[in-house]
């Protein structure tokens, strides 16, 4: 069975489902940005950039900047 992103540790550093859909996708934009696939290649398996993006925001791997251009 595939894995699924961490969707309620996402929501948990957003103020709301939109704030959490906003962010995730400027932070797809951004990983697209680096490459034109779709996947990034993991440890056994591709990854889809919109999962890597909602990943990173439970992660605090990126921080959302409310009111700015920027996530």
């Amino acid at each position: 069975m595939a894995r699924r992103p961490n969707i309620e540790g996402a929501l948990s550093k957003t103020s709301s489902r939109y704030e959490l859909v906003h962010a995730a996708v400027k932070r797809t934009l951004q990983l697209l940005q680096e490459g034109d696939d779709f996947f990034i290649r993991g440890e056994r398996e591709l990854i889809k950039k919109t999962f890597q993006a909602i990943e990173d925001i439970a992660g605090n791997r990126v921080k959302i900047i409310r009111g700015e251009e920027e996530v």
